[in-house]
This record gives C-alpha cells, structure tokens and sequence, in this order.
C-alpha cells in the first residue's frame, strides 16, 4: 500500500526531481503499516546552521491508529537527509511493529480498553500574554508502559501526555534528571 504524502517546505524550493523522491521514498513505509492516516514531510534549508552538514533537514511524521512516530535527520544534501529520516523511520516501525505483536495479552486494544475521551477548552479572552504557537493532538488511550515507549519513539526527551487508560484520565509523563521517569496525574479541585 503506497502512501499519500504532503510535502511542507521552508526555505527551499521542492523541484519536481525532490518530490518524486521523497514520495518514492517515504511511500514505501506504507508496505510496513496498513493503518496509516496521515504521512507529513517537512524540507527545509537552514543557512544559520553552524555546520553545513545540518543545513538541509527532513522531518517525516507518520500518524496512524494509536500511534504518532516522527523522525527529524539533517545533513549537507537534503536527499542524504530524506534517505537517512526514511531508515531511521524504518527502525521506529519495527520497534513499534514489535510491541504490537508483544500485545496487551487479552487481544484488547487500548482504545477498547478506556471509554472514548471528550476533549473541551475554554478560553478566557482577557488581556494575557500572547500565544505564540497552539498545537493539537488526538490523545489514545494506553497505559504508563506504552507511554514510555511511544515518548522513546518520538524522540521527545523532556515529557509526553497521555490519556491513561488504567486511570482514565490525562497524566504527564516526564523525564527526571537521574534517568527515571516521573508521572503527573492531575485532580481537578
């Protein structure tokens, strides 16, 4: 199954030459997951870089049912870059592919498990400091262990939230600064 892939670009001009490259590329992931709902490529060129081998950086996010994986590579030619983000997305698909197989034990996924989420915000619109970026994201249920693996697959380094599916509820998982994790479970008071 081959993957429909958006290609984001900045700093750089994606020629046609650069876009059947990365669609062949990344498209060949889709044989590897069949539930993929949404392939991101993000080019760009950074000309700040200290080191020319970081200027050209290739980021591929890949969302699916119950997971988000994402890889970032940079190097000198942006194909180098593609190619190097396309083998470590690899490795990050069997990583996921095995825990999958290693399963919950009950046949039972974790969205079966904790019952459908409803996520609501209100917003005050008195004068406070602005907000310079907002980001959304679906929030799968899954328990403390997956939550530490899919944090090792995204590469996040400082923290990841989760819906806990044992305590049905949005906790923060972080990582402390003695390599141990530590878990916030907020209580509405």
């Amino acid at each position: 199954m081959d993957l429909q892939v958006d290609i984001f670009a900045r700093n750089l001009e994606v020629t046609d030459r650069i876009n059947e490259y990365v669609n062949k590329k990344v498209s060949k992931l889709g044989r590897f997951l069949g539930d993929v709902e949404d392939t991101r490529v993000d080019l760009s060129y950074n000309k700040n870089a200290r080191n020319a081998a970081d200027r050209q950086v290739a980021q591929i996010t890949i969302r699916g049912k119950g997971y988000i994986l994402r890889t970032e590579e940079r190097a000198d030619d942006i194909f180098t870059a593609v190619d190097a983000a396309v083998d470590k997305m690899q490795r990050q698909v069997t990583r996921l592919k095995e825990r999958r197989m290693r399963g919950r034990g009950d046949g039972r996924t974790a969205a079966d498990v904790a019952p459908a989420a409803a996520a609501s915000a209100e917003e005050a619109a008195e004068e406070q400091p602005v907000i310079a970026r907002r980001k959304t994201f679906t929030l799968v249920p899954m328990d403390e262990q997956e939550a530490i693996e899919q944090m090792a697959l995204l590469g996040h380094e400082n923290f990841f939230i989760f819906y806990n599916a044992d305590t049905n509820s949005v906790n923060v998982l972080y990582r402390r600064r003695d390599g141990t994790y530590g878990l916030i479970e907020p209580r509405i008071g």
